[in-house]
């Protein structure tokens, strides 16, 4: 884990993302409700990381 997965994963647990499962290669899928985002392992760009919360509805950004 680097990068900025730990921060993404922070985030999403924080506006009540849950884990549901393990996605392809390295990525994973949090969701909440009907909403679901992916999250790669390997998210080493802010770029990525700011995709991934507005994708979430989250305002937040790195």
């Amino acid at each position: 884990m680097n990068g900025y997965y730990p921060r993404v994963i922070d985030q999403l647990k924080k506006h009540g993302f849950i884990f549901i499962r393990q996605g392809k290669g390295s990525h994973e899928l949090w969701g909440k409700g009907s909403l679901a985002v992916t999250v790669p392992f390997n998210c080493n760009s802010k770029f990525t990381a700011n995709g991934i919360m507005k994708d979430a509805g989250i305002r937040h950004r790195f």
